[in-house]
C-alpha cells in the first residue's frame, strides 16, 4: 500500500445528526483525497466503534495508519482514551503501526469557521456593539480548559467585536448562564452565543436550551444563537493536514501543562495515571487492560 490509511477517531454521540455529520466528513475526506484509504469510528456511545474501522482497513490490507483524533482540544479523550484504544487495536492486529496526530485546535481554520457561523446570525455592521459568548465542551483537564480560553482570546483579536467571553457547557465554569450574566453586567445589550463544537449533539443542544432560558428571563438583552462548525471542505483539509503532520512526526504536542505529566495544583493525583480504553456498546470483545 502506497499511503498509510487515514483513521479518524471520534468520541461518539447519542445524536443521530452528530453521527451523520461524522459520516459526511469521512465521505468528504474521501472526495478530497481520492487516493487515500479513509475510515473512522468512535470510542464510545455510538456506532461504528473504532474496532470496526480498524478491522475494515486491516481487511483491505492496510497495516500502517495516520490517526487523527477528531477533537477541538486535547483533553482526556485525546491524551488517554484514544491512545489506549489504539493500543488495544495493536494487540488485536499484531504488526499494525499507528502514527498518532494532535487535536484540531486551536487553528486559524477553526477561527475562520467560527467567523462564518457568526456572520450567519450577525451583520458585520453590528459587531462593534456585540459581545460573543464562545461555548466549549468543558473538561476536568485544566490544560484543555485553558486551550478554550486561548481560542476565545484569539477570536477576539481583530474582528471588531465588543468582546468575547469563554464559557463551558459541562465540567468547568463559567457556564452559559454565568457567562451571559457577566456580559449583561458589563453593559452588553446584544450577545451572540457561538458554540465551539464540530457537529450537532446533546451538548450543543444544551447550549441552545440554556441560552433560550436565560433570554426569556432577561428580555432586555438581545441574544442570538449560531450553529456548530459542521462538516465542510475547510474542516476536511485541516484533518488531512493533521494526518500529514502525524506521518512526518510533527505533532508538537503541548506537554508543559498536561495534568498527566505535571503536578498542577489540585490535580497532583493525575500525574502518571494509567490510561485505559473506553468500553463501546458495539465492541464486545475486551482484551486485558492496556495502558497507553
Amino acid at each position: 500500500m502506497t499511503n498509510p490509511a487515514l483513521l479518524v477517531v471520534g468520541h461518539g454521540t447519542r445524536s443521530d445528526a452528530g453521527v451523520g455529520a461524522f459520516a459526511a466528513l469521512l465521505d468528504r475526506l474521501r472526495r478530497r483525497a481520492p487516493s487515500l484509504p479513509v475510515s473512522g469510528g468512535f470510542i464510545e456511545l455510538s456506532p461504528p466503534p473504532l474496532a470496526d474501522a480498524v478491522r475494515h482497513l486491516v481487511t483491505a490490507g492496510h497495516r500502517e495508519f495516520g490517526v487523527v483524533p477528531l477533537v477541538l482540544v486535547a483533553a482526556g479523550h485525546a491524551k488517554g482514551d484514544v491512545p489506549a484504544a489504539l493500543a488495544r487495536e495493536a494487540q488485536r492486529h499484531p504488526g499494525t503501526v499507528y502514527h498518532y496526530g494532535r487535536a484540531l485546535g486551536p487553528h486559524p481554520t477553526l477561527l475562520n469557521l467560527l467567523d462564518q457561523r457568526l456572520d450567519s446570525v450577525l451583520d458585520r455592521s453590528e459587531r462593534a456593539d456585540t459581545t460573543v459568548v464562545l461555548v466549549g465542551r468543558g473538561s476536568s483537564d485544566p490544560d484543555a480548559n485553558a486551550e478554550h480560553v486561548k481560542t476565545a482570546r484569539l477570536f477576539a483579536e481583530g474582528r471588531g467585536l465588543a468582546g468575547v467571553e469563554p464559557a463551558f457547557i459541562s465540567l468547568a465554569q463559567p457556564g452559559v448562564p454565568e457567562a451571559l450574566e457577566r456580559c449583561r453586567r458589563l453593559g452588553a445589550r446584544r450577545v451572540a452565543v457561538l458554540p465551539y463544537f464540530l457537529f450537532p449533539g446533546v451538548l450543543p443542544d444544551r447550549v441552545g436550551s440554556q441560552s433560550v432560558e436565560w433570554t426569556i428571563a432577561h428580555p432586555d438583552i438581545e441574544v442570538r444563537r449560531a450553529d456548530v462548525l459542521g462538516d465542510s471542505d475547510e474542516l476536511a483539509d485541516l484533518v488531512l493536514a493533521r494526518y500529514r503532520e502525524a506521518l512526518g512526526g510533527d505533532i508538537r504536542m503541548n506537554c508543559d501543562t498536561c495534568q498527566y505529566r505535571v503536578a498542577l495544583p489540585g490535580f497532583e493525583h493525575r500525574v502518571g495515571t494509567p490510561q485505559v480504553p473506553h468500553d463501546h456498546p458495539d465492541d464486545h470483545v475486551h482484551l486485558p487492560q492496556v495502558h497507553a
